[in-house]
C-alpha cells in the first residue's frame, strides 16, 4: 500500500519518540502524530469519506492541515487544497468542478461561504492545533484503504492560460517519485529540520520537499503565516537546515536587520526567477552555512524540477540549476522537434512525477502533451552545455506576483462584465516587492469612463486580492496583429511607459 501513513508506520517502529511536527505550542512525536491522524481518519469515515472522496481543505497553515492530509490519504481520499485567498465565487467553481463532498475551512473564513450551497465544516483555532477536534467522534481502529501508485492522493487547480483554473491531478507515484529526487538533490536525512512558512495549498511549501522531509525521518516546523522576525526567531530556536521560501518571501528577510543565530541553515529553495547575484551574496552574508538554491517547477510536475548545483551558483549566475535524477528535461520547438544547446524553445518535460493530465478535462490534457509523453511547460528557456536550464520568457500569458499565478485571462473575463467596458486586456508590470503585479488595458464603450475605483470594486467581488490589476491604464484601442491577436508585448511597453510618465 502507498497511503502517506506508511511513512508514519516505519518511523514509529525505528524511533517512536523523536520529533516529527511542531507547529505553536503543538509537539509531537511519530507515535502522537500517528494517534491523531488515526483517530482524524475515523472521524472522516465516519462523515462519509473513502476512497476517491474528495475533500476540500481551504486552509492557513496549521498542524491540522497536516494530520488531515495523512488522514485523508490513509482513508483513500483524495486532497484539494484551495488558495485560502480566493473569492467565495472562485471556491465554489474549484470545489463544484472538482466534485468535493466536504470542504474543511478555518473559521475565520466562514464570510467567503455565507450564502453559498457549499458542504463546509468550520475548525476553531483548538482544531486548527488538533485535527482530532473537528469530528465529535473520533476512533482509533480504522484500517488503511489501499492505494497503488496510479491511484489519486491530491487534485490542485491552478492558473493558467484559460479563464478558468485547471485541476491537476497528482497520483502517489507523481508523489513519491518527486520526493525521491528531491531528498537526493537536497540530501535530506532524519537530522534535516524544514521550516514551513508558505502556504500549504502551495506545491513550493507542500511539497519542496514539504512532506518529503517524513520520508527520510525529518521533521517539519510550521508557521502559520510567514512573518519576516518570526522566521528568523524559528530558524535559531528550532535549528531549522532547509527552508522554501518565494521570491518576495526572500527579499523580505534580506531586507530585514536580524541578530538571530542563523548558522544552521544550510539551503534556501527560491527560484522560477532570474536571481541576481547581489541577492546570492546578501543571502550568504545573512546565513554563512547556508546557501540559495535556484530552482525551477510547476504544479503539474509536484514542483521542483530542477535546483542548482552547490558551488555554481555564481558562475551559473541566471540558470535554475540541472534537472532532478528521474525527469527528462528538452528544449522543443513548436513542432516538438528537439533543439540543441542554447537555441531557445519550449521547457518539455517527461517522467514519473509529471502529471497525467487535467481533471476533467481531456482536451487541455491532450493539448498539454506531445505524442511520445513530454509535457510541454508553456515556459521558454534554453540548456547550456553543461545541462543546465536557463529561463528567459514565459508562451502562456500568465503572470507570477508574489509566487502565485495570476492568468490574464482570467482577471479579463471579470473586466468583460464591468460596465462600460468595451475591451480590455491584462498584462504583467514589473514590481521591486512583488516580482510582477497585473495591470489593466481597457478601451471603454462610447461616452463611459471607467475609474480606476471602479474596477477595484468589481474586481474584488470576483478575484481573489492578488489577482486584481494594481493599475489601470485606458487607450483608445488594444494593439492587434493582421489576424487580430492582441500584441501584449507592446501593451507591455505601453503599461511601463506610462507608469515611468506617473
Amino acid at each position: 500500500m502507498l497511503n502517506l501513513t506508511r511513512s508514519l508506520d516505519f518511523h514509529i517502529a525505528l524511533r517512536p519518540g523523536a520529533e516529527a511536527l511542531v507547529y505553536d505550542d503543538v509537539r509531537l512525536d511519530w507515535s502522537a502524530l500517528q494517534d491523531r491522524v488515526r483517530r482524524t481518519a475515523a472521524g472522516l469515515k465516519a462523515a462519509g469519506v473513502g476512497p476517491d472522496t474528495i475533500v476540500a481543505l481551504y486552509m492557513k497553515n496549521s498542524a491540522a492541515f497536516i494530520e488531515l492530509l495523512y488522514a485523508i490519504s490513509h482513508v483513500g481520499g483524495v486532497a484539494l487544497p484551495i488558495n485560502y485567498r480566493l473569492s467565495g465565487e472562485e471556491v465554489d467553481y474549484i470545489a463544484t468542478h472538482a466534485g468535493a463532498t466536504l470542504i474543511l475551512a478555518d473559521e475565520e473564513f466562514g464570510t467567503v461561504f455565507s450564502g453559498r450551497d457549499l458542504p463546509v465544516r468550520f475548525l476553531d483555532r483548538a482544531a486548527q492545533s488538533d485535527s482530532t477536534r473537528i469530528f465529535e467522534a473520533c476512533g482509533s481502529c480504522v484500517k488503511a484503504a489501499p492505494r497503488h501508485g496510479a491511484d489519486l492522493f491530491r487534485l490542485m487547480y491552478t492558473s493558467g492560460t484559460t479563464d478558468r483554473p485547471k485541476g491537476v491531478t497528482q497520483t502517489y507515484d507523481n508523489f513519491y517519485w518527486k520526493s525521491a529526487d528531491h531528498n537526493v538533490a537536497l540530501d535530506l536525512g532524519l537530522q534535516d529540520r524544514l521550516l514551513v512558512v508558505g502556504p500549504l495549498y502551495h506545491v513550493g511549501a507542500c511539497d519542496i520537499p514539504g512532506l518529503g522531509i517524513h520520508l527520510c525521518g525529518g521533521t517539519m516546523v510550521i508557521l502559520r503565516d510567514f512573518d519576516a522576525e518570526a522566521t528568523f526567531r524559528a530558524i535559531e530556536e528550532e535549528r531549522i537546515t532547509g527552508i522554501w521560501l518565494a521570491p518576495v518571501m526572500t527579499s523580505t528577510m534580506l531586507s530585514t536587520p536580524t541578530s538571530h543565530d542563523t548558522a544552521t541553515l544550510r539551503w534556501c529553495i527560491g527560484g522560477g526567477e532570474k536571481t541576481p547575484e547581489h541577492r546570492i551574496r546578501s543571502f550568504s552574508e545573512v546565513f554563512p552555512n547556508g546557501r540559495y538554491v535556484d530552482a525551477y517547477g510547476m504544479t503539474e510536475t509536484v514542483g521542483g524540477d530542477t535546483f542548482m548545483v552547490a558551488g555554481r551558483e555564481i558562475d551559473k549566475i541566471g540558470s535554475v540549476g540541472v534537472p532532478v535524477p528521474h525527469l527528462e528535461l528538452q528544449i522543443r520547438d513548436e513542432d516538438g522537434a528537439l533543439l540543441p544547446a542554447m537555441a531557445e524553445g519550449e521547457i518539455c518535460m517527461r517522467g514519473p512525477k509529471v502529471t497525467s493530465g487535467y481533471w476533467k478535462d481531456p482536451d487541455k490534457t491532450a493539448a498539454a502533451f506531445f505524442d511520445d509523453g513530454f509535457f510541454r511547460s508553456g515556459d521558454v528557456g534554453y540548456m547550456d552545455p553543461d545541462g543546465y536550464l536557463f529561463l528567459t520568457d514565459r508562451k502562456k500569458d500568465l503572470i507570477i506576483s508574489g509566487g502565485e499565478n495570476v492568468a490574464s485571462s482570467e482577471v479579463e473575463r471579470v473586466l468583460y462584465t464591468l460596465d462600460g467596458v468595451f475591451e480590455a486586456a491584462v498584462v504583467a508590470r514589473e514590481d521591486e516587492k512583488w516580482g510582477e503585479v497585473p495591470v489593466a488595458v481597457i478601451v471603454t464603450e462610447p461616452g463611459a469612463a471607467v475609474t480606476f475605483d471602479d474596477m477595484m470594486r468589481h474586481c474584488r467581488k470576483h478575484l481573489a486580492g492578488f489577482k486584481c490589476p494594481k493599475d489601470l491604464v485606458v487607450v483608445e484601442s488594444l494593439p492587434r496583429n493582421p489576424s487580430g491577436k492582441i500584441l501584449k508585448r507592446v501593451l507591455r511597453e505601453t503599461v511601463a511607459a506610462a507608469t515611468r510618465r506617473g
